[in-house]
C-alpha cells in the first residue's frame, strides 16, 4: 500500500504522458543509425584490436565503408560481402566495398547474422555465469553499498577494489577518465594513465571482472562491477560490458546531452541500441537524474527528476529492459540550511520508491552542499544513509568527506563504509516503521511534486522532448537538436537497411 496515498489515476496519467513524449524519439531511433551502433555490430561479430597508431579496427572499417558506399544500409552487408575475398577483417580497411543485392545480399546477411550471433551467445553465456555465481556465492541484501574506485591506473584500481569489497562494498564502480565521453573511439588494452578515472576498455573490464570474481569467492558474496555506457561510444561500451560480464552500467537517456553537449539525436539513437544490449546481458542500468540537482535547485527542480525517470522507464521498457534492470537515479541534494530539508528529502525519496516499486533505485549522496567542514559533511552523509534506509532505496552510493577530490583519501573511504555500516545496522528495518502522517508535510510535498511532474510531462508531450531539451527544461542547460558533438555520426536508414544485432535482440527469446 502507498504510504503517501498517491492517486493511481494520477500515476497512470504521468506514465501515459511520458509514453507519448517518448514515442517520437523511439521512432527516430528505430529509423536511424550511428557510426557507434555500426561499430558495435562489428565488435559483436568479433572484430577487435587497433592499428599501430591506436585507432580501433572497427573505426577504420566503418570509416572506409562510409566513405565508399555510405552507412544507410548498415555495416553488415558491405563488410560481409567483402569478406568473401578477405580472410582477416583488418584487410578490409583497404578493400573495395559495395552494397550487395539479391542473392549476394542474402548470403552476406546470413554470414553477418552468424558472426553477430556468436557474440550475442557469449553475452548469453555471461548472463548464465552471473546467475550461477550468485547462486554459489550468495547475493547481499539491499541496500547495496556502491563505492567508486578509479585511480586512472587499472592495476592500482584492482587491489583498491578488492580491499573495498572486503570492507563491505557490494558494487564497485570504475568511473571513466575525464573526457572519455567525447572520444569517438574506445581505447584498446589495459591503461595506466587516466585523469579522475580509468579508461573504459575491454581489457580493463576483463581485469576488474576477474579481480572481483576472485574476491567474491573469498567473501562468499557476489561483488558487482559497474562502468559507464554513455558518450559518443555508448553502444560499443555497452557491448564490451556484455562481453566481459559487467553487472551495472551508467546509461542515462539525457546525461550526455545535458552535461557533455553530445547531440540529442545521436544520444537517443545510441541509447536504444545500448539498452537492447543491456537487456540481453541482464545488466542493471543506472540513470543520471541526480546530476540535474547539481545545476538546478533540488526543491524547485524535483519534478524534472521524476519526469526524467518516467521517460527513462519508457525508453528502457521499449528496449527490452525489465523493471528489475531500471536503476533509476536520484539524489540527496537539498540545501541543508533550508528548514525541514530532511523532511523534503524523505518526501522525494519515498515518492520515487513508490512510483517505481520494483526498480533497483540508485540513491546518490550529497555533493553540491559539501564544504571544507568535513565533520558537517560526515553528518550530512549519515543523514543521507538514514534517508536511504528509511525509504527502502536499493543502491546507496556512499558519500565521503573528501567528496570534492576525484580520488578520495583511502582513510575517508574506510570512514564512509563505517558510516553506512553503522546506519544500516542501527536502523535495521526502519522502512517498515516509517509511515508519514496522512495529510502531513511529507505526504503533501510528494503529491505536489507528482502534480508538477504531470504538468511538465503534458507540456513535453505537446511540444516535443527535443524542444524541451533545447529550452533547458532538464538541468537548466539548453541543448538544441541541431547542435552538439556527434551529429555528423547520425545516419538515416535507407530501405533495405540491415542490422543483424538488432534483428536478434528484438526477437527477445
Amino acid at each position: 500500500m502507498s504510504k503517501l496515498g498517491l492517486d493511481p489515476e494520477v500515476v497512470a496519467k504521468a506514465r501515459r504522458l511520458a509514453a507519448r513524449a517518448a514515442e517520437p524519439i523511439i521512432e527516430l531511433a528505430r529509423t536511424h543509425t550511428t557510426v557507434s551502433v555500426e561499430r558495435a555490430v562489428l565488435r559483436l561479430a568479433g572484430v577487435s584490436g587497433a592499428d599501430a597508431d591506436g585507432t580501433p579496427w572497427v573505426n577504420r572499417i566503418v570509416d572506409a565503408v562510409r566513405a565508399q558506399v555510405g552507412l544507410e544500409h548498415g555495416i553488415a552487408l558491405p563488410v560481409f560481402h567483402a569478406l568473401r575475398d578477405h580472410q582477416d577483417p583488418r584487410e578490409l580497411v583497404s578493400a573495395r566495398f559495395e552494397v550487395p543485392e539479391g542473392a549476394q545480399a542474402v548470403q552476406a546477411g546470413k554470414r553477418a547474422r552468424e558472426a553477430v550471433a556468436r557474440g550475442i551467445a557469449r553475452i548469453d553465456a555471461n548472463r548464465a555465469d552471473r546467475e550461477r555465481l550468485l547462486g554459489k556465492h550468495g547475493d547481499p541484501e539491499p541496500p547495496w553499498v556502491y563505492l567508486i574506485v578509479a585511480t586512472g591506473d587499472i592495476y592500482e584500481d584492482v587491489p583498491q577494489a578488492q580491499a573495498a569489497a572486503r570492507e563491505g562494498a557490494d558494487v564497485i564502480a570504475v568511473i571513466r577518465s575525464t573526457g572519455q565521453s567525447l572520444l569517438d573511439f574506445v581505447p584498446e588494452g589495459a591503461t595506466r594513465q587516466g585523469y579522475a578515472g580509468t579508461y573504459a576498455t575491454q581489457e580493463n573490464f576483463r581485469l576488474m571482472r576477474a579481480a572481483l570474481d576472485e574476491v567474491s569467492g573469498e567473501l562468499g558474496r557476489y561483488v558487482r562491477l559497474t562502468n559507464y555506457a554513455s558518450g559518443l561510444c555508448m553502444p560499443e561500451i555497452a557491448t564490451l560490458a556484455g562481453l566481459e560480464r559487467l553487472d551495472m552500467m551508467l546509461n542515462d537517456c539525457m546525461y550526455g546531452i545535458i552535461f557533455r553537449d553530445i547531440n540529442p539525436k545521436r544520444t537517443f539513437i545510441d541509447q536504444r541500441f545500448s539498452r537492447q544490449i543491456h537487456a540481453r546481458a541482464g545488466i542493471v542500468i543506472n540513470t543520471g537524474e541526480d546530476n540535474y540537482l547539481t545545476t538546478a535547485d533540488a526543491v524547485d527542480a524535483a519534478h524534472t527528476v521524476i519526469a526524467s525517470q518516467l521517460l527513462n522507464e519508457r525508453f528502457g521498457h521499449e528496449a527490452g529492459l525489465t523493471d528489475s534492470q531500471l536503476g533509476l537515479g536520484h539524489a540527496f541534494e537539498i540545501n541543508p540550511d533550508l528548514p525541514d530539508s530532511f523532511r523534503l528529502e524523505l518526501a522525494h525519496a519515498q515518492l520515487v520508491r513508490e512510483l517505481f516499486p520494483d526498480a533497483p533505485l540508485k540513491y546518490m549522496p550529497p555533493t553540491k552542499h559539501m564544504t571544507g567542514n568535513i565533520f558537517a559533511g560526515y553528518l550530512l552523509d549519515a543523514f543521507f544513509n538514514l534517508a536511504g534506509v528509511m525509504t527502502g532505496q536499493s543502491i546507496i552510493l556512499i558519500g565521503m568527506m573528501t567528496e570534492g577530490i576525484h580520488t578520495p583519501w583511502l582513510s575517508d573511504r574506510d570512514l564512509a563504509l563505517e558510516n553506512v555500516r553503522y546506519v544500516r545496522r542501527a536502523a535495521g528495518a526502519l522502512a517498515e516503521d516509517f509511515h508519514p502522517a496522512p495529510g502531513g508535510f511529507i505526504v503533501e510535498r510528494a503529491r505536489r511534486v507528482l502534480a508538477e511532474t504531470v504538468d511538465l510531462l503534458g507540456r513535453v508531450a505537446d511540444d516535443g522532448l527535443l524542444t524541451a531539451i533545447a529550452d533547458g527544461t532538464f538541468g537548466v542547460t539548453r541543448r538544441p537538436a541541431d547542435r552538439g558533438k556527434g551529429l555528423d555520426g547520425v545516419i538515416e536508414q535507407a530501405a533495405g537497411y540491415y542490422n543483424p544485432a538488432t534483428e536478434i535482440l528484438e526477437e527477445r527469446p
